[in-house]
């Protein structure tokens, strides 16, 4: 509880701190001079009445009148060194005494508690509901005062005051010929209001004598200015985020009125008019009187209402059991399947999907679990199907007991799965990286190497001989005792990020390294020729010559000819470079040409006598 309390004295604190930066430089000067002695006052007040004040003021210095007699001018001139203090006191709640009892009561006691403190503060105090009839007999001026006060203590009712006073004063002045009223009203007039209350200001437009717009342009022009003027008033106070403002033409306002809606009836009950025009006071003293009453269509469309209502609660409830329910717990199962690496499959599969992966597979989810899936489908099917008309509140808290539980778990699952996965990505990298390695120590001409043996031989081969960076060698350390960390289960994402990572460059590495050595190979198994000004090329892999007459021609023809033992190049038939591709991926290292005297016949045949050999 006490907690609680420490909390509202912040939020009060915050928002004292922020209007007394707004507040006139004379006040807050005065403000400054006085701040110990007043928080002194202050502090003793509230021990006493505690939950009657509302709110605790330093009020600007009075101002003579400008037909004041030379005396007034005078008595002022004596008290201009001394403090006056308003203390606003809430008396809407009953008493056993009389308000006027209760406010002698309170101003005696306050008024001997500021001399004991200091001679120089003169208390005022005002009763809350007193300021209200200033308000409902149009006098103003304190409300002014207030707006122009240093607060030292405020509920709230002191920040709404000053807001709702600076708001008015700025749309009156720009659009007084049509504004017919200007109320506070929300819990703050009905004895509800804290620091932290939003401030319901209303304001009422009078459209009935409108020409050059219509009715809806007017309302929606002056309805966006009016509103912004609520925010540039936060700004100007310091009491920002508070103020709400809701606009009103004439015309909608008395249909409200006939119609008998709610929030139009406690408007004009419990508001109170910081500006009016003559209108709201007699409609409030009419509902007080019991004079505006709802009409007979009013009364049956709220009768209905209640029906209506409930029907879209049901409605509500069955749209929650068909579709809410289904989409919270299918769409993150299908996650969890794809994270798995598996296509999500359609939703009235993915139960079964479910339990044949989790629950008998990997053992990683149980029976139960999957049946929550189960159970939500067979709703959403009973509903779409006509079987079941309605879901009772007692099915949807099943429900939500039991997603909750299967959320909570899917949480579970994902950080497992991914935990799979991270193994899975382990062991394929380390044996991405032992393949490609053995791969280049081939060409290097290690036929056999072992686990023990490869990071040696690679060191051997590639690293002494400056054919790769030696960070290579490192790279292929850190993945395979990766590995051994996985097979003994202290494998992190960490190091798997950082595995596969660094195994990325050297398999970039690898492919190009290994393409480089199989060009350099197949180099050897190609005759290059030039027959007039034209090239040719000749690629014999196996048993089997490939043959392109014109490598300078945009389309290239390629065909191809069985060898036979004496070198001869037998018949020439049609090829593509299809079959070249799979010739070439049968031949793990192509053979050397060596030319013979048939060869040489069989290229004389093909590109004519005057051919010459390209030697590179």
């Amino acid at each position: 509880m006490a907690k609680k309390t420490k909390k509202k004295e912040t939020s009060q604190e915050k928002m004292i701190k922020e209007v007394e930066e707004k507040i006139p430089k004379e006040v807050k000067e005065k403000l400054m001079k006085v701040k110990q002695k007043l928080d002194k006052f202050k502090k003793k007040i509230i021990d006493k009445f505690d939950k009657y004040i509302t709110g605790i003021a330093l009020l600007p210095p009075p101002k003579p009148a400008p037909n004041a007699k030379p005396e007034e001018i005078k008595k002022l001139e004596k008290e201009k060194d001394k403090f006056r203090v308003l203390i606003l006191v809430d008396d809407t709640e009953p008493h056993k005494m009389s308000k006027a009892e209760l406010k002698e009561k309170i101003s005696t006691i306050i008024e001997k508690t500021a001399k004991e403190t200091d001679e120089k503060i003169i208390p005022q105090t005002i009763l809350l509901t007193e300021l209200w009839q200033n308000c409902y007999d149009g006098k103003y001026e304190l409300l002014q005062t207030i707006a122009m006060s240093a607060p030292i203590h405020d509920t709230g009712m002191l920040a709404a005051i000053k807001i709702a006073e600076v708001h008015k004063t700025m749309v009156l002045k720009k659009f007084e010929k049509y504004i017919v009223a200007h109320v506070l009203g929300g819990s703050l007039v009905q004895g509800r209001a804290t620091p932290d209350s939003d401030i319901d200001v209303f304001v009422v437009i009078d459209d009935t004598d409108v020409k050059k717009m219509t009715r809806t342009e007017l309302k929606d022009k002056l309805r966006a200015i009016i509103i912004d003027m609520g925010f540039q008033a936060g700004e100007m106070t310091g009491i920002k985020n508070k103020l709400n403002v809701q606009v009103y033409i004439l015309t909608d306002f008395w249909d409200s009125v006939k119609e008998a809606n709610p929030v139009i009836f406690t408007f004009l009950r419990d508001g109170v008019p910081f500006f009016d025009r003559g209108i709201f006071m007699p409609w409030k003293q009419l509902l007080k009187m019991g004079k505006i009453k709802p009409s007979p269509e009013a009364i049956d469309m709220y009768m209905s209402s209640g029906e209506q209502v409930l029907d879209r609660v049901k409605l509500k409830l069955r749209d929650l059991g068909t579709e809410d329910f289904f989409w919270a717990t299918f769409t993150p199962s299908q996650a969890a399947l794809m994270l798995y690496g598996v296509p999500p499959p359609a939703p009235k599969e993915t139960p079964e999907m479910m339990r044949e992966i989790f629950v008998k597979k990997e053992k990683l989810l149980t029976e139960s679990d999957v049946k929550v899936l189960d159970k939500v489908l067979d709703v959403r099917k009973s509903v779409e199907h006509g079987t079941k008309k309605a879901v009772t509140g007692k099915e949807i808290d099943d429900l939500v007991n039991s997603c909750d539980k299967y959320l909570k778990r899917l949480k579970k699952l994902f950080t497992q799965i991914e935990k799979i996965k991270e193994g899975e990505t382990m062991l394929n990298i380390a044996d991405t990286l032992t393949t490609v390695t053995r791969d280049i120590l081939r060409k290097e001409g290690v036929e056999k190497a072992s686990d023990a043996e490869l990071v040696k031989k690679f060191d051997d081969s590639m690293i002494h001989t400056g054919k790769a960076p030696a960070k290579f060698l490192r790279t292929l350390k850190d993945v395979l005792k990766a590995k051994k960390e996985h097979d003994s289960g202290k494998l992190t994402k960490t190091d798997v990020d950082k595995a596969r990572k660094s195994a990325g460059e050297y398999i970039r590495f690898a492919v190009e390294y290994l393409q480089r050595k199989r060009g350099k190979e197949l180099e050897r198994a190609k005759i290059r020729v030039k027959y007039g000004e034209k090239y040719g090329e000749v690629t014999i892999l196996g048993k089997t010559a490939f043959i392109i007459t014109d490598l300078g021609a945009e389309i290239k023809e390629i065909k191809k000819a069985e060898i036979e033992r004496n070198g001869k190049i037998g018949t020439i038939q049609k090829s593509s470079f299809e079959d070249l591709e799979k010739a070439l991926a049968k031949i793990a290292v192509p053979e050397k040409v060596m030319l013979s005297s048939t060869t040489l016949e069989s290229l004389e045949k093909i590109f004519g006598k005057d051919f010459e050999i390209m030697i590179a």
